[in-house]
Formats: structure tokens, sequence, C-alpha cells
């Protein structure tokens, strides 16, 4: 258990140092590339840490999820749309004026107009 703590601890504290480092660094060489940074730092280390590879796997994941949430909510827009554009026709036959239309399927007159000369 004591060993436990104290190696939470030294990842904590190593992570903390990490930061300030990064901190000072920043703020004394804004500079310099990153690229830069990491020869001068000599940062390779770094990179191979348990630490580095955490977090570099976790803002892969997350970077993924937010990429798939992001397809998603296009796919459901795109979606709402077609079924908008399905409706055109339809609404025309009905008698509506393209104003009326785009109003009532909240899109704009052009994209009334286009899709009924289609």
């Amino acid at each position: 258990m004591g060993q436990a703590q104290q190696e939470l601890t030294d990842t904590t504290l190593e992570e903390k140092v990490l930061e300030f480092i990064k901190a000072v660094a920043i703020d004394k060489f804004v500079n310099l590339s990153r690229e830069e940074l990491e020869v001068m730092l000599n940062l390779d280390s770094l990179k191979t840490s348990r630490v580095y590879q955490e977090g570099k796997q976790e803002g892969r994941e997350e970077g993924r999820e937010e990429g798939r949430e992001e397809g998603r909510e296009e796919g459901r827009e795109e979606g709402a749309l077609s079924t908008k554009l399905k409706m055109i026709p339809k609404l025309i036959k009905l008698g509506l004026s393209i104003e009326q239309i785009a109003d009532s399927l909240e899109v704009d007159v052009e994209t009334v107009r286009k899709n009924t000369q289609q």
C-alpha cells in the first residue's frame, strides 16, 4: 500500500514538475518552435515516458470520439435536409408559393428554387 501511494505521489509530482517546466519554457522561449524546444530541452525521453504515451493515447481517443460525434451530427443534418427537399415537389403541387415552402421547411428561398428546377 505504501509503495502504491509513493508511486502515485511520484507520478503526480512528476506531472506537476513537467507542467511547470513546460510553462516556463513556453514563457521564456515564445519565439521558438515546438521542435526547437524539444531539441533544446532534450525531450526525447519525455516522449517515451508512460505519462506522455498515455496522454497521447487519451488525446487520440478523444479526437476520434469527437470526430465520430461530428460525423453523426452532420449525417443527421444531411438526412433532415434531404427529407425537406423531397417534400418540395409535393408542396408545389399543393399550390404553396416558394416563399411559403421555404418558411414552412425552414430553408432559404434559393434552396427551394433550385429544387423546383430539377
